[in-house]
């Protein structure tokens, strides 16, 4: 994240120049690097082209760009499995924000200055993610995002409690950068509270309807007791080899690093919410009424979708997914022999006991079991599968109240731990078991699991892609992972069925609310009004979901942007090819570059239906000597 502290004399980028500068620029080096050849890149893996000094300058700027990367955001260093800087938190300064700014665009120009024609497709392909990522940081510092860095799931607080239970002990050395991390909370909470400030100054500020039981994922870490608090985590088990007198002193440490540094901070960022950022958030919600707002949300449109659209050609695609996956539930609604209409299916469901686990340890075993099941599916599907396995664990109380009902949590590299599909046991009230067989394939398998895995074992990319993730690819495959369902055995019970279609609905009806909310002033009631009458959502979900899209405009369009094209290249594909279509080739080549935007998958798809269907064409016969 980008923050500053008051604006530099700089030239100043009105709202249609940056939309240019992040858009336009884009995706004209897009079509630069068609004008080049094809974007295609792992079928040059086999045999690379020799080095030129165009990669060769490409992959040094990649080194120092993520070497700058590292040290700059020591907690994403840690997530990525380098302990350099584990004792560290960012500079969030006026200075060092202003540093990092020059830095990219120093690095945009230098990107600039390389052949693109030159190089391999596989280097093309990230030189335009590269160039993508810079455009993208510069607008956003231009728009003020930084100074609005909360959302309804997120904030540099969450973040830094969420990198806690993922940190592994196994050294004195360990503990110590532990508990100097812990200790440098105080400093990097006021920077972020301060650019929060300047925010609130300037109207870039969350809307206070969003704010609503905000305060737990603050308090819940001022505790009295140390070893109650989820900082206390790496401590609770340390390793056997060490000495009993080591593990006390780091206990020693991080106790006093908890009381005397962890907890004031919170405490006073806990003041700071409420005495100063709530009184000022607006009252509107839509991201239309920030400065620059329309520009604004133009451009969150095609960072999160990766496609040039308008809101409002966004808008009328959710409406005619709505009307189709409408009369599909319609279809079940027959099936299971309801007289109602969906209102009143919906309020059945919602309200009828049978389908609601009574206790956490009911829907946790649940989730386990159909991730086994699909587990088990994965090789009819697949050809490439990821080594890293991973668990099922209760979201944290501390952030259930106002999360959504499941995620995906990917561990370090490096840190022996699996991956975890979290799975929300607050509420259970809430928490329907036919949505659990849609829910799981979309965090575990063959969902985010899968493909961020996937994604980590590239070792052939430059670190930055293989840590990348873009949401129109990632949410759009695991929007599709729900409907592989389908095909592995899943949904046989039609209310898993309904289930499955309800989740499609959640989110072709995110494209109609998100763009309502943002773009065409419709009110927080509008959203919720159409949320409960078009999806089997309990109203607690519909509206922290609600809430989610006003405090983060455009993500929400990304998964069913994403799964629309996907399902479309596939089409494509099984029209193409007939029978020399295979799911499991197909879903390799989807997924071996790891996150791409979505115009270079539909070249990737192109190129694999035109090398397939080459291969299956005859050659004509040598002539042969008489």
């Amino acid at each position: 994240m980008l923050q500053f502290a008051r604006r530099p004399a700089r030239v100043r980028f009105s709202a249609s120049r940056i939309v240019l500068l992040a858009g336009a620029l884009v995706a004209g080096q897009l079509l630069a690097c068609v004008a080049g050849g094809p974007l295609t890149p792992a079928a040059v893996r086999d045999n690379p082209p020799a080095p030129t000094d165009s990669s060769e300058a490409l992959h040094r700027l990649f080194a120092e760009a993520w070497a700058s990367r590292l040290a700059d955001d020591p907690l994403f260093a840690s997530s990525v499995g380098d302990s350099r800087f584990a004792a560290q938190l960012a500079d969030l300064s006026e200075t060092a924000t202003l540093r990092q700014m020059n830095d990219a665009r120093g690095l945009l120009t230098r990107l600039d200055a390389i052949d693109v024609a030159s190089l391999s497709r596989t280097d093309q392909i990230s030189h335009h993610i590269f160039r993508r990522q810079l455009t993208d940081r510069l607008a956003e510092y231009e728009f003020g995002a930084h100074e609005m860095a909360l959302t309804t799931g997120s904030g540099f607080h969450i973040e830094f409690a969420h990198m806690a239970p993922r940190t592994v002990i196994q050294t004195g050395r360990d503990g110590e950068d532990y508990a100097d991390r812990l200790r440098a909370f105080p400093r990097y909470a006021a920077q972020a509270t301060a650019r929060l400030r300047r925010g609130v100054a300037r109207g870039m500020v969350l809307p206070a309807v969003v704010l609503e039981g905000y305060d737990l994922t603050i308090t819940a870490h001022i505790v009295d007791d140390p070893e109650a608090s989820v900082f206390w985590q790496p401590l609770a088990e340390l390793p056997e080899r060490m000495p009993g007198e080591e593990q006390q002193r780091l206990r020693s440490l991080v106790r006093a690093a908890i009381t005397e540094a962890v907890v004031p901070a919170y405490q006073t960022f806990a003041a700071f919410m409420r005495d100063e950022y709530r009184p000022g958030a607006r009252a509107s919600i839509g991201a239309s009424e920030l400065p620059d707002g329309d520009a604004y949300y133009a451009h969150l449109i095609r960072q999160f979708t990766t496609l040039e659209l308008t809101a409002a050609e966004v808008h009328q695609i959710g409406l005619a997914e709505v009307r189709r996956i409408l009369g599909e539930m319609h279809a079940v609604m027959q099936q299971v022999g309801f007289g109602g209409d969906l209102a009143a299916f919906l309020q059945h469901l919602r309200t009828d006991p049978r389908f609601y686990a009574e206790t956490p340890e009911q829907l946790l075993r649940e989730a386990s079991y159909l991730a086994k099941r699909m587990d088990a599916a994965l090789p009819r599907l697949f050809g490439h599968l990821p080594r890293l396995p991973y668990g099922v664990a209760p979201v944290p109380d501390h952030l259930a109240p106002k999360y959504t009902s499941g995620r995906y949590i990917d561990p370090a590299p490096g840190s022996g731990e699996p991956g975890y599909y979290w799975v929300n046991t607050y509420a259970l009230e809430s928490r329907p078991l036919y949505t659990l067989e849609a829910l799981t394939l979309h965090e575990a398998v063959p969902g985010h699991h899968l493909q961020i895995s996937l994604a980590r074992e590239l070792h052939d990319l430059p670190p930055f892609r293989r840590f990348l993730y873009l949401s129109a690819f990632g949410e759009g495959w695991a929007l599709y992972a729900e409907r592989l369902g389908l095909e592995a055995g899943f949904y046989a019970d039609p209310y898993a069925n309904f289930g499955r279609l309800t989740f499609e609905m959640w989110r072709a009806c995110r494209l109609v609310v998100d763009t309502g909310i943002h773009a065409m002033h419709w009110s927080r009631e509008q959203a919720v009004t159409y949320m409960a009458e078009h999806t089997a959502l309990s109203l607690h979900d519909i509206h922290t979901e609600v809430d989610r899209y006003i405090s983060w405009p455009g993500q929400a369009l990304s998964y069913k942007m994403g799964e629309l094209t996907i399902r479309r290249l596939r089409r494509e594909a099984e029209t193409a090819l007939g029978a020399q279509f295979d799911i499991r080739r197909f879903h390799d080549v989807l997924l071996r570059n790891g996150a791409v935007p979505l115009p270079i998958l539909e070249q990737e798809v192109q190129r694999y239906i035109a090398d397939t269907a080459s291969r299956s064409t005859p050659q004509p016969e040598s002539p042969t000597s008489s």
